[in-house]
């Protein structure tokens, strides 16, 4: 095992688009890097979530992190930040256990409270402007609850 193994390192993948590169690409060096850092000996891979961000690919973290999952073995897969404000409670509730279902004891759920979109995007989203930080604890709740 990698000395690097014993300090319990994480990686935190923003899912960048190089310039000239596509989403694709992104996703595939995503696996490559996933791959490489469970042959390090790394304990988790995350991912993050970011919305309408020009040169970021990681939008629907969850299919992200199931597809990084289904290519590699022992690795523990998560978000690095799903931001709850973002999304209905109960679904990302029903995403992430059915990761857990397809990759036992290997999916991390980390949560998050910041709106972090421009007001178009929280259009798109349905979200109210007001809303989200605040609500955070009983979206949390909701979360839980399920």
């Amino acid at each position: 095992m990698s000395q690097l193994a014993s300090t319990a390192l994480s990686v935190l993948d923003l899912a960048p688009i190089r310039q000239g590169g596509s989403a694709a690409d992104t996703f595939r060096d995503s696996v490559s890097l996933a791959q490489l850092t469970e042959r390090l000996g790394y304990t988790r891979y995350w991912l993050a979530e970011h919305h309408n961000i020009a040169g970021i690919a990681s939008a629907a973290t969850a299919v992200l992190i199931g597809h990084i999952a289904g290519q590699t073995t022992t690795l523990r897969v998560g978000s690095g930040g799903i931001m709850l404000p973002n999304h209905p409670p109960l679904v990302i509730a029903e995403q992430f256990g059915t990761l857990e279902t397809l990759y036992p004891g290997r999916i991390d759920l980390g949560l998050g409270r910041a709106p972090g979109s421009d007001g178009a995007t929280m259009q798109a989203m349905r979200r109210n402007a007001h809303a989200g930080v605040d609500d955070f604890h009983s979206y949390l709740m909701s979360c839980a609850a399920t």
